[in-house]
């Protein structure tokens, strides 16, 4: 695994890998810190979620899975 700064106490908290830039068929490429920090492999499937004031947000999809079913679970009990 690569090496990082410790943020509040936790390896690699949150971290700035770089840029990347978008290529003429609309690809990106992870940086390769990134890549093996999070064990992103070649065939693994990201989610793109993105919000128009504060951009995109590239993430595994099993980890907002438990998100979407707080979210889930609460529709119609808060009234």
């Amino acid at each position: 695994m690569a090496g990082g700064k410790h943020i509040l106490g936790k390896a690699n908290a949150r971290r700035v890998f770089g840029t990347a830039k978008v290529g003429d068929r609309g690809q990106i490429v992870i940086p390769k810190e990134a890549r093996e920090l999070f064990g992103i492999q070649p065939g693994d499937t990201l989610l793109i979620v993105g919000e128009s004031e504060t951009g995109l947000i590239v993430s595994r999809p099993e980890a907002l899975n438990d998100l979407a079913d707080k979210i889930l679970n609460n529709i119609g009990k808060e009234e």
